[in-house]
């Protein structure tokens, strides 16, 4: 009887605790919050240093992303670290300017040629690095490839990409990720 009281108290309190992330990742995304609000905001709900790091960089990812469905190039240029390494091509892309214009492309045309989500977020102890990964999905919602994005905390709450690099999916992977056009980040979209 015990065991049953205790396992139910703690999903409650695993679910008010995923609730006032939810929370905080709405009011994050709320532009005008400055990063010290956040983290009193992350407090205020009752959330760890860690899991006010990982909503912050679920919604840097999602801005991200945002970025590219907006063909928004300087916000996509925010999001970069000064040094940042991206990986797909040829050849890396090393540092801000060059990720700029090798992506450049990416954001002529009427819209995004391919989106991106995440649905795995972890962070370092210390809050100073974190790793997101998550599906790219082509114009029509197919699974096309996974991303994988190490971020650097350069300030309270200011989160920015320093590696990024794709790697693409099985059929089994596809098929099994079905076709969506909606996910974490739709509302920033």
């Amino acid at each position: 009887m015990q065991r049953q009281s205790n396992n139910a108290s703690g999903s409650k309190k695993r679910f008010a605790a995923a609730w006032r992330v939810l929370a905080l990742f709405c009011l994050g995304a709320t532009p005008g919050f400055a990063a010290p609000v956040k983290q009193e905001t992350a407090r205020m709900a009752g959330l760890s240093d860690l899991q006010a790091w990982q909503a912050q960089v679920i919604e840097a990812e999602c801005g991200f992303a945002a970025s590219m469905a907006q063909g928004d190039l300087q916000a996509f240029a925010r999001h970069l670290g000064e040094h940042a390494l991206f990986f797909g091509g040829a050849q890396v892309l090393s540092g801000r300017a060059a990720v700029l214009e090798g992506w450049r492309s990416y954001f002529q045309g009427d819209s995004a040629p391919f989106s991106w989500a995440p649905d795995q977020v972890v962070v370092a102890a210390n809050g100073s690095l974190a790793h997101s990964s998550g599906l790219v999905r082509g114009p029509k919602g197919d699974a096309i490839a996974r991303f994988h994005s190490v971020w650097r905390q350069e300030a309270p709450g200011q989160w920015r990409v320093v590696v990024d690099r794709g790697s693409a999916l099985s059929e089994a992977e596809k098929l099994a990720a079905g076709v969506t056009t909606t996910g974490p980040c739709a509302q920033n979209q």
